[in-house]
């Protein structure tokens, strides 16, 4: 079994905030099922981050249409978390281009 490591981030928009999951384009074979390890990664995020306060910070620093990064989260398809990278949106960020997703 190989690990994987996948981005992750929230996108701003008009009605919601988008959990976005980045997935690895030599994603291992294990992961069979997308909103199964979609749903892992978003679980392992909110067990290490405060939903509410990330939610906050990201409402007062970006703008509709802006995708605040969190980091990273490393898996093997099992369900083991290897390691992850995770933090807040730094304060400031919304001074960083920030990368759109569309």
């Amino acid at each position: 079994m190989c690990a994987d490591t996948f981005g992750v981030g929230i996108h701003l928009t008009e009605e919601e905030f988008q959990f976005v999951v980045g997935v690895p384009s030599d994603v291992d074979s294990g992961w069979t099922d997308p909103e199964a390890f979609q749903s892992l990664v978003a679980e392992t995020v909110w067990e290490r981050l405060d939903r509410q306060s990330v939610f906050e910070s990201i409402a007062d620093r970006y703008r509709t249409g802006e995708t605040a990064t969190l980091g990273t989260v490393t898996l093997e398809p099992d369900g083991t978390v290897v390691s992850h990278d995770l933090a807040p949106p730094a304060p400031g960020a919304e001074d960083d281009e920030q990368e759109t997703v569309g």
